[in-house]
């Protein structure tokens, strides 16, 4: 290799042998993508179940994230291979989809290509493996739902959820606070679901955080949560029975389209000048006290004449509010977005039985509480911490409890965790491998095989032999029966999953399945890499 310099002095690499080095085909270029897939999923291995490790990645800007998350750690990794691109997608597929189970995804693709890339080396062909790979999938689903419970909850008992959600936040950074945390999760939910039907719409749902605090202190709000102050330190901190004018018109004299210039050479034209101006201000303050409005919430500023003038009146105002919390403040209390102040009625104003401000310590840092709306639709999950990773950390915590409450309020299925849905399909999956006459028997059972990693990974990140447990824990499913057997990663003293209470959503652990094997299929027809620039 040398270092040669262009005419226009640009450095460039001369390697020896170009003209001997040929493109991967066929077999080689399929064990090529498996190698560059399996170093993605060995990265996320062993940050699998409740004492997985955090992996902390820096950004370029010098940015410190530290998360056990499967799809925030891709996310955030400079990930230049193709192939293993599909895996980032997939990763991120499970997260917008289900929102849990995002390292689990990609551990599970990494063990089936592991299994793929034997079966290639006893001379099976990439499709025939593909083709068992897909029929093991629909055997593995299939069982799911024979072995899967249904829990029965309303909007007085929701215990269930609550069990299913902490299973879900025992392998983040917040497990010590688990059960706080998972209440809170499927309170919020269970506020903006609409029961019936059956539907949760996630965005009514805001999470703020602000460092300070313990993490103990994180607390559920029946509203909105504005990280914005009064305009002016006199008004008033406290407004009870609030009716609010909700604005996005400036609090400034109308300025013309057209390019203008305003000539003042004597004293008369600018006191003219100012009492119009003034006379503007009145206007607007005096339409909003005419329909009965208590707060002001404005998403432009305005200056110190116009916030003077409302401190004056009465008339409490908050400025530079963003467009989502404007939204939020609409729907949480019922009131319309006025774009003009003379569309401004009695009518389109929202309701709040409390709306107050809070400081926090010493920083002299406040925000505003908009509680007791005319609709409760709308609530904010408040996250406090030590710091600010904590802080991030947390939300995205957050984000999979809420994800999977939503999911089992739209399907009520429950398979146990711990392994034992994976250990048990692997079962399934390997007793419809001896009832295939065909080649693809091979790929079937490289296949259960392959379900088999995601408890010996859980075992091996709890300290405990990986071999050795996972063939007790499978015997005992087999010779009782039962698939609710897993990993006792806590070291509780039973394998029984129901003991203790590890519970997932039956669509999260399907679509792993399925998400898994459908990338594994994708990645195991490519047998050529072509760049645009070659031909």
């Amino acid at each position: 290799m040398a270092l040669a310099f262009d005419e226009f002095g640009r450095p460039f690499i001369i390697l020896r042998e170009q003209d001997q080095k040929t493109r991967l085909r066929g077999i080689d270029a399929q064990k090529a993508n498996i190698a560059a897939a399996k170093a993605v999923a060995r990265i996320l291995r062993s940050s699998l179940g409740p004492k997985g490790m955090d992996k902390m990645l820096q950004g370029p800007d010098g940015d410190v994230t530290i998360s056990n998350d499967g799809a925030t750690i891709l996310e955030l990794m400079d990930v230049d291979n193709q192939i293993a691109k599909l895996m980032v997608e997939l990763s991120r597929s499970q997260d917008y989809e289900i929102g849990d189970g995002t390292t689990g995804v990609v551990v599970l693709a990494g063990a089936l290509l592991e299994q793929a890339e034997r079966q290639l080396d006893r001379g099976i062909h990439p499709i025939r493996i593909a083709e068992g790979y897909e029929t093991a999938s629909g055997v593995a689903v299939e069982h799911l739902e024979r072995i899967a419970q249904k829990f029965e909850f309303d909007a007085n008992n929701f215990e269930p959820l609550v069990q299913t959600c902490m299973t879900t936040l025992s392998s983040k950074i917040v497990n010590r606070c688990k059960r706080s945390l998972a209440e809170i999760a499927v309170k919020a939910v269970i506020a903006v679901a609409d029961l019936e039907r059956r539907d949760v719409n996630l965005d009514l749902i805001k999470v703020e955080g602000k460092v300070g605090g313990k993490l103990e202190d994180t607390e559920l709000i029946y509203g909105i949560l504005v990280d914005k102050d009064m305009s002016h330190p006199q008004m008033p901190k406290q407004i009870a029975d609030a009716h609010i004018a909700i604005l996005t018109c400036p609090f400034e004299p109308p300025k013309p389209k057209t390019k203008h210039k305003v000539d003042i050479d004597t004293v008369e034209k600018f006191e003219t000048l100012r009492k119009q101006e003034q006379q503007y201000f009145d206007e607007m303050v005096q339409k909003c006290k005419d329909v009965g409005a208590t707060l002001v919430i404005c998403q432009w500023g305005f200056d110190d004449e116009a916030n003077h003038l409302l401190m004056h009146r009465n008339l409490p105002a908050v400025r530079w509010v963003g467009g989502v919390e404007l939204e939020l403040i609409a729907i949480a209390t019922g009131g319309r977005i006025v774009p003009r102040f003379q569309e401004l009625t009695t009518e389109k104003l929202g309701k709040a039985g409390l709306v107050r401000e809070k400081s926090f310590g010493t920083t002299k840092e406040r925000m505003l509480y908009i509680e007791h709306c005319a609709n409760s639709k709308a609530v904010t999950v408040f996250i406090r911490g030590g710091n600010k990773m904590m802080i991030e950390e947390t939300k995205r915590s957050m984000h999979d409890a809420l994800c999977v409450a939503r999911n089992l309020i739209r399907n009520k299925s429950i398979v146990y965790g711990g392994g034992a849905a994976e250990i048990a399909c692997s079962l399934a999956v390997e007793a419809a491998a001896d009832k295939d006459p065909g080649v693809e028997q091979y790929a079937i059972r490289a296949f259960a095989e392959a379900l088999d990693s995601v408890p010996m990974a859980l075992a091996e990140n709890s300290g405990l032999q990986p071999i050795e447990t996972l063939s007790a824990v499978k015997s005992q499913q087999i010779r009782e029966n039962i698939p609710f057997y897993g990993i006792d990663c806590n070291d509780v003293g039973t394998n029984d999953m129901r003991e203790q209470n590890v519970f997932e959503t039956l669509i999260g652990k399907q679509q792993q399945i399925l998400l898994a094997t459908q990338v594994v299929k994708m990645i195991l027809k490519i047998d050529d890499v072509i760049s645009n620039s070659e031909y």
